[in-house]
């Protein structure tokens, strides 16, 4: 049975994905921390995030549990996760990652330590149904090719930092992959007053933050006469939560290497 180690598990992606892990009977739940003035530290994981007893209390710091589990799963923030990162590389320990803000720097750099210590799953969204939207939207940009403008919408709760999500930034490169284009070259990102016509290759990608939306994204194929949208929307966490420990099952005992959700659920061919 594989050991779970949570990151953040009093944040609200943090309780779900422990709760998931102690639902997983591949997997069990043996440590969980946060930052040390969190109130959260010393109370039971399970009754802080409403789900009854675990035994499990949330520490200060992953240095204080490291050894005690096979897999970290973290959805914190990008700068804590470069840090958690470099510590699973001292200690061989495999990771799951799903923080969404990751630079190109942190992603080539984090490719670089898991290649030479540990096997890590990192996906800006580890839901079965967005993964396969986005190897859907690769396919049906390929199939349209450039008659079709490009354009993605996502939704997320007031409360997130990041925009535009992770998930949309992934949308756009699934896109641009199908249409042999660049992201970096053609992504539109904002739009206001006097901007002339739009371009042929671009792909906008527009955020929307309110309320409690949990996630949604929308892409839009528009051409003459005619549009097609494929939607995904998000009614509770636990689908992330459910998937991060999918990933981390799948994760423990495999090469050293950077993995994506692909990989795990055998889309990589799709």
């Amino acid at each position: 049975m594989t050991k779970v180690i949570v990151a953040g598990a009093a944040g609200r992606m943090g309780q779900r994905i422990s709760y998931m892990v102690t639902q997983n009977p591949d997997l069990e739940l043996v440590a969980a921390f946060e930052q040390a003035d969190n109130p959260a530290v010393g109370k039971d994981v399970g009754e802080n995030g409403g789900f009854g007893s675990t035994g499990v209390t949330v520490s200060a710091g992953l240095d204080s549990v490291i050894d005690q589990g096979d897999v970290i799963i973290d959805f914190t923030f990008h700068k804590a996760t470069m840090e958690f990162a470099k510590m699973a590389a001292e200690h061989n320990r495999a990771m799951v990652i799903g923080t969404t803000g990751l630079s190109s720097e942190n992603l080539a750099d984090l490719k670089k330590l898991a290649e030479n210590n540990f096997p890590c799953v990192q996906a800006p969204n580890m839901a079965v149904g967005v993964n396969v939207l986005f190897k859907l939207v690769e396919k049906t940009a390929g199939i349209l090719g450039d008659a079709y403008d490009v354009e993605i919408v996502e939704a997320h709760h007031r409360m997130k930092k990041d925009a535009p999500s992770g998930t949309a930034l992934k949308l756009g490169e699934m896109a641009a992959a199908g249409l042999d284009r660049d992201l970096a070259e053609v992504g539109v990102y904002e739009r206001y007053g006097i901007i002339g016509e739009r371009t042929d290759t671009e792909i906008g990608i527009q955020t929307i933050r309110a309320g409690d939306i949990v996630g949604e994204h929308t892409v839009y194929f528009a051409g003459a006469g005619e549009r097609i949208e494929i939607t995904h929307r998000a009614h509770s966490r636990d689908n992330f939560a459910r998937g991060a420990a999918l990933a981390a099952s799948w994760v423990d005992g495999r090469a050293n290497g950077l993995y994506t959700m692909f990989d795990v659920l055998g889309l990589t061919d799709f």
